[in-house]
């Protein structure tokens, strides 16, 4: 057997960091789109008649249909189907919801027939919030798909190399598209100085298009791996069987790292939702001026996540920086919660819960390789963003009740008192660090590699 049969594409530096940018920038586009009205709040109140009820039900559809099951069936795709088919149908669903919910906040949805009809049931829950859930919750099923794909088509490339670096580098492309969304969706909604709700929906739409391209180009690249695996004469793993699940739920390590999962990302995402009108409230500004301070929080994330990976990937300590991102939350949300806001301290608080959002994410997911196997790890990340969906669906819309139940009588959407939500999202991060320390515990007790690095030597 010659070397240069040996040698696979993902032994290449150059190949294995391209794959990793085309499912990267796909995710990117995502999150773009997941958070594209998240600056609009103030703006779907007064141009749709989008209460925070209506919003908080709104945000919470895009998990609606994965919380019923389908990303559990998402991961059984996965690992029956592969990587590159599981990609390209993933990026493809994304591009169907995202029309539906374009079409909803359009024009061209006002007046129409199919709006008065959807007006005829539930009158309280505008028709376009309707069309847009729908929408929405077909893209939800996209994104998660994708979500759980990219962590799995990651493994496959970077299983023994620099995968916790991968995985941070992942993420922080990805959190970028928060970024951007909130200084763009508010310039672009407000562009020649007609305010447009679907103006921004639009512009992410065309940007999921290209991310489905990137999932194709990528389809290629795993091909041609797959082809020099079987070449290289490699044993093929066993194959993944449905009764491999069973493994996951009564796996009580694994059930820790989830419910860690669950709630700090139910701390983290709804937040977005809320936390440009939270900043509109408490420091009386606008959506654009509110977005620039936001900015700070994915853009920090982003920056600090890949030396993270870098860290976990040679030094350890994984367990270790679970806890610590979960008490750099609690402190955040509190600070938001009690302390009077300036300025200097919004943005102090901002940074520090991307520093957050950088530790437990770049420790979380490379953790997982490490308790189950690889065979049936499409399923583990599957049922892990499936609990952590569960969180996602219900929150935005307890958060959505709880600024309306504290805030009767206010009618400007720009003078909600948010202290309550805040002090919810503190209680979240409390609970994740007792968790983080059972966590560590059980690494301690049973040797999972949880503090190790990925690096062997």
């Amino acid at each position: 057997m010659t070397k240069a049969i040996q040698k696979k594409l993902s032994d290449s530096a150059a190949a294995r960091w391209t794959a990793l940018v085309l499912l990267a920038s796909a995710m990117l586009f995502a999150y773009m789109f997941v958070d594209v009205l998240s600056p609009l709040k103030s703006m779907l109140e007064s141009s749709l008649g989008w209460d925070s009820v209506t919003y908080g039900t709104f945000t919470s559809s895009e998990y609606f249909l994965n919380v019923c099951g389908f990303l559990i069936l998402a991961g059984i795709i996965l690992d029956k189907m592969g990587v590159r088919f599981t990609a390209v149908l993933s990026g493809t669903v994304m591009v169907i919801g995202a029309a539906i919910k374009y079409y909803a906040v359009s024009e061209y949805f006002a007046g129409s027939g199919l709006e008065n009809a959807l007006n005829s049931f539930w009158p309280s829950f505008p028709a376009s919030a309707k069309l847009a859930s729908l929408g929405f919750m077909i893209f939800g099923c996209g994104t998660e798909m994708a979500g759980v794909t990219v962590s799995k088509g990651i493994v496959k490339w970077f299983k023994g190399k620099e995968l916790a670096l991968a995985m941070g580098v992942e993420m922080a492309i990805a959190r970028l598209g928060v970024a951007f969304v909130v200084l763009l969706s508010p310039r672009i909604a407000e562009m020649g100085g007609l305010e447009s709700v679907s103006r921004p929906v639009l512009f992410c739409t065309l940007l999921l298009i290209i991310g489905l391209l990137n999932f194709g180009i990528y389809a290629l690249m795993d091909r041609k791996l797959e082809q020099q695996e079987g070449e290289s004469g490699e044993e093929p793993e066993e194959p993944f069987k449905i009764s491999d699940l069973s493994k996951l739920f009564t796996s009580k390590t694994f059930l820790i790292v989830s419910s860690l999962c669950v709630l700090y990302y139910s701390a983290i995402f709804p937040f977005q939702k809320y936390a440009i009108n939270m900043l509109e409230c408490n420091l009386g500004l606008s959506a654009a001026q509110a977005g620039n301070i936001f900015f700070f929080f994915p853009l920090g994330a982003a920056a600090i996540t890949p030396l993270l990976g870098t860290f976990l990937d040679r030094k350890g300590k994984g367990a270790s920086m679970l806890m610590v991102g979960a008490i750099l939350m609690t402190v955040c949300h509190l600070t938001f919660a009690v302390v009077p806001l300036t300025k200097p301290i919004a943005y102090a608080a901002i940074i520090l819960l991307g520093i957050s959002f950088s530790l437990v994410p770049a420790a979380l997911w490379p953790s997982v390789p490490k308790l189950v196997e690889n065979r049936y790890l499409g399923s583990a990340y599957s049922i892990i963003f499936w609990i952590q969906n569960i969180g996602l669906c219900i929150f935005p819309i307890l958060i959505g009740y709880a600024l309306k139940v504290t805030n009767l009588g206010v009618t400007d959407p720009t003078q909600y008192d948010y202290m309550v939500p805040m002090l919810i999202f503190a209680s979240l991060g409390v609970i994740a660090f007792f968790l983080g320390l059972w966590l560590k515990r059980e690494d301690t007790k049973h040797h999972y590699g949880l503090e190790e690095p990925n690096i062997k030597k």
